[in-house]
């Protein structure tokens, strides 16, 4: 579904990653482009889920899977908490960035159903996230990300 091992252009790069929590199974490609100057864009994240034999309602299952990576990406890219002389310099919501929607990648969500027995949506996806963007920095850059959010690296944010 996501192409995995497709040559692309330089720049950019494919990773991958896999969850297994509340009896799913997950897996996420994700598609980057750091451009020259170091400016990180995720293009698209392909998730694939095994939830078992039913889904009661699949739009909101989309829709599950697709605010998990959404958030994913906020988490990893932008968010932290930051501490000065044992206090937290935040003080509320509104300094505590979300991803816009013209920072969203395009995301496309495909379930398999299997004989397992149905079960949760919303938090399998997520966990894989971070890891898979993480790998495609690496297939594009050549460069290892250890800490996150992306943007205390020196990566910026497109």
């Amino acid at each position: 579904k996501a192409g995995w091992g497709k040559k692309l252009p330089k720049g950019k790069g494919q990773g991958i990653a896999f969850h297994f929590s509340h009896r799913g199974y997950f897996a996420n490609v994700a598609e980057v482009t750091v451009s020259r100057d170091g400016t990180l864009k995720v293009d698209r994240v392909v998730v694939v889920g095994d939830v078992g034999s039913q889904i009661v309602n699949p739009s909101g299952a989309d829709n599950q899977v697709e605010g998990s990576i959404v958030d994913g990406i906020s988490a990893a890219g932008l968010q932290s908490i930051n501490f000065e002389q044992g206090r937290v310099i935040e003080g509320n919501f509104h300094e505590y960035p979300l991803l816009r929607i013209s920072q969203a990648p395009h995301v496309e969500t495909h379930f398999n159903l299997t004989q397992h027995e149905p079960t949760g949506i919303g938090e399998p996806a997520l966990p894989p996230l971070a890891p898979a963007v993480c790998n495609a920095i690496y297939a594009a850059t050549g460069k290892r990300i250890r800490s996150l959010p992306f943007s205390k690296t020196d990566l910026s944010w497109s």
